[in-house]
């Protein structure tokens, strides 16, 4: 589910980095429901594109990765059997659209955009990844794979409070969960 990660991380940088500035426009056009934002301004279409081209680009890393037994004993996918692109699709648009959901429900709470709504922004776009996967790629989910998913969260909000201040530190939290999981 790394992609989904990324896709979900990606919309910041590409707005830091100023990317696809034409895209730059908000996905609800703007549009109100009972007099609040669908999703908020801040919801683009640049986020979309950003995040499905990187979750794709990361799907296919995990593909070359793949031929290394290591990855291969904690891959969630047979990648040799996979379209890596179609995964790389269906990961991280799912990861955006599981994000844009929660975003539409912490509107109708009040919830300004940026401010933490625990733990639904932490774990939204993993299960928006998951049921757009599950009806096309079968997934083998250990005991050790399930761990992980329950150690992330609180470690997530951990790299999101130093994430704050510094795109690199960002980074160095992406690295440390690469690594340890």
């Amino acid at each position: 589910f790394l992609p989904a990660y990324f896709a979900n991380m990606a919309p910041t940088f590409a707005k830091k980095t100023g990317i696809l500035k034409f895209f730059a426009k908000p996905v609800d056009f703007g549009k109100e429901f009972n007099g609040q934002p669908l999703f908020g301004f801040h919801k683009t279409w640049r986020g979309i594109i950003s995040g499905v081209i990187l979750g794709i680009l990361i799907t296919y890393s995990q593909r070359l990765l793949w031929e290394f037994p290591f990855f291969r004993k904690i891959s969630f996918f047979d990648y040799q059997e996979t379209n890596v692109f179609f995964l790389g699709f269906l990961l991280s648009f799912g990861a955006l659209l599981g994000d844009l959901i929660s975003s539409f429900f912490k509107r109708r709470q009040g919830i300004t955009p940026g401010k933490s709504w625990m733990p639904f922004d932490q774990i939204s776009f993993v299960i928006g990844a998951f049921f757009l996967v599950h009806p096309f790629f079968q997934i083998s989910i250990s005991s050790s794979k399930l761990i992980m998913f329950i150690i992330d969260t609180p470690f997530n909000e951990i790299c999101i409070k130093l994430s704050t201040d510094s795109s690199s530190k960002q980074f160095i939290c992406l690295f440390f969960i690469i690594f340890i999981f």
